[in-house]
């Protein structure tokens, strides 16, 4: 019997599974940020009393998370030192690194390899200098060195000295890909550094209750290709488990609807996730996973990630004559959750609200720490420090916190590092007050849609005339915007980069189906298999806009946690075969730098490193028994009759399923 968790922003799931029978019970519980055990604990507890299962039948748990997904996302994580071996600053202007980077510091050491492996010497003095400052301002290191794939010496002995004088998390870019391309190389590796605390938290939380309750199954972890890895390289890869969370409901969406070929598109609290199903396979990105804005070198699923969810942010324009609705990208606490967590606060606040008659800009918005511990507040500035000290876990309304708009521009900064919570209206309080979900505090759904209701239009009139019409304008939002994002991410597979779904007139026409002398119709090629927790409210609306038919398994609610336990373990290794000069052969990958003197054993020699090193690497990640398969990719134009050797790529993949205890 296997274990599957699946926890994301608002809800963490668990299933039971097994193969001959599959899923046999399922459970629910809100995730707790502020201590994650919380929520996974009621959830493993919940399905074990469900399925009347003995925690020793137990043999295997698997996880998939969104936690890694929506941090970046939303721009959150821990405060991070990048150190650059041997770049120059103005590579920090490639692949959006300096916009990754933020206010973060960075240090410029000289040194790095070539393309064939040979060093520039390394000085450590610049880094020397500024470690102690260092160690005092961030949560961990990230490190990139100049062609470190092919030789990463100089990686590690900077790994090493930071580790002995600070005793920090430190990532290396060789540790995440061995593709070349150093600044992107270097951005993900600084996110994957911004992760690591919040992952490790989650597997401490999950080991934690798995041990309390007395099951001693291996634990795994959904990396962001559905593939499944050991909880201890997740802790150090971090990175990897973006996407985790859609990539499993793919694997789930398959399983569940047994349909080869279908558009599938997960809303959670956070983020709609769509992405293609096709001959039964998932699409992946070959350029690497795009999340938060930025690409990544990450292997994944070919996903299209929008801040769009069940607890996404409604603003309301009040710019223009007509009042127009927008939602996301950013998650709030919904009103009805906040009010189910302190009832007596919440409702107090938006009453005292109501009563003054008058809108105000703060209105129906609170804010509490998230709970994380006081040391992932490092490097705050005095004014960020001051408000920070003013908040504690209790739900404080904004409009008692906070006096200027500079004020909530801090705010915003502390939110963004994960340190703060916002409450406030969201689409899962308008299907509280329409009376189609009823699982939180409905009153305080409906006292949020009246505050927002209230707001004024650029014409001088009211947003809405009752928290029901308020309810449904933002519901209607939703459908529209899913639409939009389903189409957008549809488009950018079929390489249409000339259509806008958001702006184009022409959809806004057919999705309206807005009458004129040319009438514009469009559709989905393949069903629309909806999933999430809300996938039954919101996507036969969204199927009927597009025009589609839609599919929304049974067991929609818990795609996640099904997709985490039904997948394989799989590694990856590459190994290069480059000429640096005449007759001497270069082979690089898996942490080897050697040289010979003759093509054939050089070549025996990277597939002998790549075969060992695969299957090495998923008896780690967790696989019982791999299996390794070899592919080659040979670059060697013949000129003038002559054959010149320019690089190989040995590619070794091992498959296996994950190892159970009996």
């Amino acid at each position: 019997m296997f274990l599957g968790i699946d926890t994301g922003g608002t809800y963490t799931d668990a299933v039971l599974y097994s193969r001959e029978n599959g899923v046999l019970a399922k459970a629910k519980a809100l995730t707790s940020r502020h201590d994650l055990a919380v929520g996974i604990g009621e959830a493993v507890s919940g399905v074990l009393a469900a399925g009347d299962t003995a925690v020793e039948d137990v043999e295997l748990v698997s996880l998939s998370t969104t936690l890694a997904t929506n941090a970046l996302v939303e721009g959150q994580g821990g405060r991070v030192a990048l150190v650059m071996i041997g770049f120059q600053e103005e590579d920090l202007k490639r692949d959006g690194l300096a916009e990754a980077l933020g206010g973060d510091p960075v240090a410029f050491l000289p040194g790095g390899h070539n393309v064939h492996g040979r060093e520039t010497p390394l000085d450590m003095g610049p880094l020397e200098a500024q470690i102690d400052t260092l160690k005092e301002e961030v949560a961990a290191f990230s490190v990139a060195g100049y062609f470190a794939v092919r030789n990463p010496a100089h990686e590690i002995a900077v790994r090493d000295f930071i580790r002995a004088r600070t005793g920090l998390p430190v990532t290396c870019s060789h540790e995440l890909s061995s593709k070349l391309g150093g600044p992107r190389r270097a951005l993900t590796t600084l996110l994957n550094a911004r992760l690591v605390a919040m992952i490790d938290r989650l597997i401490d939380a999950t080991e934690g209750h798995l041990s309390r309750c007395g099951i001693t199954a291996p634990l795994m972890v959904v990396r962001g290709d559905g593939a499944l890895i050991a909880a201890t390289i997740a802790r150090q890869r971090p990175i990897e488990t973006i996407l985790s969370g859609p990539a499993a409901s793919l694997v789930g969406a398959r399983h569940l609807t047994g349909m080869s070929d279908a558009v599938v598109s997960d809303i959670g609290g956070t983020t709609t996730d769509v992405a293609i199903l096709e001959d039964g396979l998932p699409r992946l990105d070959p350029d690497g996973a795009v999340v938060g804005g930025f690409r990544t070198m990450v292997q994944a699923v070919a996903m299209h990630t929008f801040g769009l969810g069940g607890d996404s942010e409604v603003h309301v324009s009040e710019t223009g004559l007509e009042t127009r609705l927008e939602l996301g990208p950013r998650r709030l606490m919904p009103l009805s959750l906040a009010a189910h967590i302190d009832a007596a606060a919440v409702i107090a606040a938006l009453e005292r609200q109501l009563d003054t008659g008058h809108a105000g800009r703060l209105d129906g918005r609170f804010a509490c720490r998230t709970g994380v511990p006081e040391r992932f507040a490092t490097g705050l500035q005095p004014q960020e420090r001051a408000l920070f000290d003013r908040l504690t876990e209790a739900l404080i309304p904004l409009d008692r916190l906070l006096s200027s708009a500079s004020q909530k521009a801090t705010l915003d900064r502390l939110v963004a590092r994960g340190l703060v919570h916002v409450a406030g209206f969201t689409p899962s309080d308008a299907m509280h007050v329409l009376k189609r979900q009823s699982n939180w505090n409905g009153d305080a759904a409906v006292l949020g849609a009246r505050l927002l209701a209230r707001r004024k239009s650029g014409a001088g009139k009211p947003v809405a005339e009752s928290a029901e019409e308020l309810a449904q304008m933002t519901v209607d939002r939703l459908t529209r915007q899913s639409c939009e994002v389903i189409l957008s991410a549809c488009l950018a597979e079929e390489g249409e980069t000339r259509i806008d779904a958001a702006n184009s007139r022409s959809v806004d026409r057919a999705l309206e189906r807005v009458h004129g002398i040319v009438r514009f119709h469009l559709t989905l090629d393949r069903p629309l298999v909806g999933l999430g927790a809300s996938a039954a409210s919101y996507y036969p609306d969204i199927a009927a806009m597009l025009s589609s038919d839609s599919a929304i398994p049974d067991d929609a609610d818990v795609a996640n946690a099904i997709g985490a336990v039904v997948g394989h373990v799989r590694s990856t290794v590459i190994v290069f075969v480059t000429t640096p000069q005449e007759d001497v052969f270069a082979v690089n990958g898996a942490g080897l730098s050697e040289r010979f003197l003759n093509e054939d054993e050089a070549m025996d020699r990277a597939r002998a490193i790549a075969e060992t090193a695969a299957h090495d690497e998923a008896l780690a990640a967790g696989a019982d028994e791999p299996v390794v398969s070899l592919r080659e990719i040979v670059k060697a134009p013949e000129i003038e009759g002559i054959r010149s050797l320019v690089e190989a790529r040995v590619i070794a993949t091992a498959d296996g399923r994950p190892r159970i205890v009996r």
